[in-house]
């Protein structure tokens, strides 16, 4: 073999172990990184911002003391109502609570100017899809958190940014669920998610914001009515026409006619499910959430639903299917 080939073939080989060499190196200090972010972490409440978009976006965290960056835990993301914050939504909801005992990370992110975008378009040129998607990959580098058990939930506008994300993150999150939310007709019209999608919807049916039967077609982003909503879940997830129908969660306490009904929907497709709780009477409210109106206290304590528990309840029967591995050829 000729001398200069030769050599160039080693120079070759050199060069390529070097590159190699490089990224192993550049893996290795990320991992690192990563670890150590994962490590330096305040049990608790605590805030956190990332840079989404050119802002700076934040959120509030709760972090149980069960948690430990060796081993993977479940994370909830809460999403508050209009002119709302991530600590409003925390105090309404008590997830903290639910968070400590359970034994799951809590995340409650910020909209812009308390409020959210479902597109970027339009005055704001925001999308807090984008955002939300960016704030999993940066909370996964600050926690350690189990891919296949993140969840959403939200409020009002909250809850119609928790509809709307099933459509571009059901691939990210393994379960859904939304308090007197509903789906923008325009984002139903192009909805069309990869995966099965697991939803849990509470909805009052005098809810005088998001009309448990819909808006009107024309209207300025009209919302799907909840049995039309709750259908094409149904549809896209394969489930079974029948459904267990009218249960009632609370009794009728003093003559009172608020009552809880269940439509659910298991048995679909790759273990999804689809759980409708029609409030009866029930207005636009958190169930079961703190209040300093007494009104909404004393519906409360007699409608005895607690919308955070039956969350977390609905929650922990769901994960993502496991990603394949990749067949080597």
């Amino acid at each position: 073999m000729n001398v200069n080939l030769s050599f160039r073939l080693l120079k070759r080989v050199f060069t390529c172990f070097t590159l190699i060499s490089l990224i192993t190196a550049c893996e290795s200090i990320q991992a690192q990184q990563i670890t150590d972010q994962q490590s330096k972490v305040i049990f608790g409440a605590s805030n956190g911002e990332i840079t989404e978009q050119g802002s700076v976006r934040t959120y509030y965290i709760y972090t149980p003391k069960s948690y430990s960056y060796s081993r993977p835990m479940p994370l909830v993301l809460v999403f508050h109502g209009d002119d709302g914050s991530g600590r409003s939504i925390s105090n309404v909801s008590r997830f903290n609570e639910l968070a400590e005992q359970k034994g799951f990370i809590v995340v409650y992110p910020d909209g812009i100017d308390h409020k959210w975008s479902l597109r970027k378009n339009g005055k704001r040129n925001i999308d807090d899809i984008s955002f939300v998607n960016n704030l999993l990959n940066h909370l996964q580098q600050v926690r350690n958190i189990d891919n296949r058990r993140i969840y959403a939930t939200g409020f009002s506008r909250g809850g119609i940014l928790t509809q709307a994300l099933t459509c571009q993150l059901s691939d990210k999150i393994a379960a859904f669920a939304s308090v007197a939310g509903s789906l923008p007709m325009r984002v139903e019209q192009t909805c069309q998610p990869l995966l099965p999608v697991s939803m849990l919807m509470i909805n009052g049916t005098n809810d005088q914001s998001v009309h448990y039967q819909g808006d009107e077609k024309t209207q300025k982003g009209a919302l799907v009515s909840i049995p039309e909503v709750v259908n094409f879940w149904r549809d896209h997830n394969q489930c079974p026409t029948y459904a267990a129908n009218d249960v009632a969660f609370a009794l009728d306490n003093a003559g009172s006619s608020n009552r809880v009904k269940s439509y659910s929907y298991s048995g679909c497709s790759a273990g999804s499910e689809v759980l409708e709780l029609a409030v009866v009477n029930g207005g636009h409210l958190w169930y079961g959430g703190t209040s300093n109106d007494k009104d909404i206290n004393k519906f409360n304590k007699n409608l005895g639903l607690d919308s955070t528990q039956v969350i977390w309840n609905f929650f922990e029967r769901h994960t993502l299917p496991p990603v394949p591995s990749k067949s080597i050829s």
